[in-house]
């Protein structure tokens, strides 16, 4: 019975360990056939540039986010991240023409087609967060960092990483700093109209109540 029982796991131990490199096996081919398929950008590297335009894209969507606009920080990032993937796209795109029609330069300017048409797509959806009420404007600044935010991902799937997070940089800085110098030069245009407006009724106020002088 004993033997019996250890036949039994030595058994089931080996039909483990075959299933385990099977299952490692098809892992490994899937693996191999999915980076034999990018010709243009190891997966590594593509990994790692739609990543950077995630977090380079949440970082300019979070000011949105933070202060309860319309288009907050899944909007940016999706934006990022979708025209990094058509940089990518395009890349393999080009990869593809010249390995089966030679180099040319019609590839290339298909690039900057593509280019310009996320860019016209990125600006359509930034139009739309505009509101226009008579003289009011509103989404201005949410359309702009909209706009942005698929410049930095155009430049992360192009694999300038340094220029994407150096304007993204400065771009948090335009939104928090220059927020509060907007908000204090407002906040002091109001008092100064708050005052003048008192001055005008005060002064309208005295006219009425001083004597009037007869005329001859």
């Amino acid at each position: 019975m004993a033997r019996w029982r250890a036949f039994e796991g030595a058994d089931k131990l080996a039909h483990d360990l075959t299933l385990r490199s099977c299952t490692l096996d098809i892992l490994s081919n899937l693996w191999n056939d999915l980076a034999t398929s990018f010709t243009a950008t190891p997966p590594s590297v593509a990994a790692m540039r739609l990543i950077a335009a995630l977090v380079l894209g949440g970082a300019i969507g979070f000011e949105r986010e933070w202060h309860h606009k319309s288009a907050g920080l899944r909007t940016h990032m999706l934006i990022s991240i979708a025209a990094a993937l058509f940089a990518l796209i395009a890349f393999e795109l080009v990869a593809l023409t010249e390995a089966t029609d030679g180099a040319d330069g019609g590839a290339r300017h298909d690039i900057l087609r593509l280019i310009g048409a996320v860019t016209s797509g990125v600006a359509f959806l930034a139009a739309g967060s505009i509101i226009v009420t008579g003289r009011l404007v509103k989404g201005l600044t949410t359309g702009a960092g909209m706009w942005l935010a698929g410049a930095v991902g155009l430049a992360c799937g192009s694999g300038s990483i340094g220029l994407a997070a150096l304007a993204s940089a400065l771009t948090v800085i335009v939104q928090w700093l220059f927020r509060v110098l907007e908000d204090r030069i407002e906040h002091k245009s109001e008092r100064e109209a708050a005052e003048e407006a008192l001055m005008a009724g005060t002064s309208v106020e005295r006219r009425r109540s001083a004597p009037h002088e007869p005329t001859d």
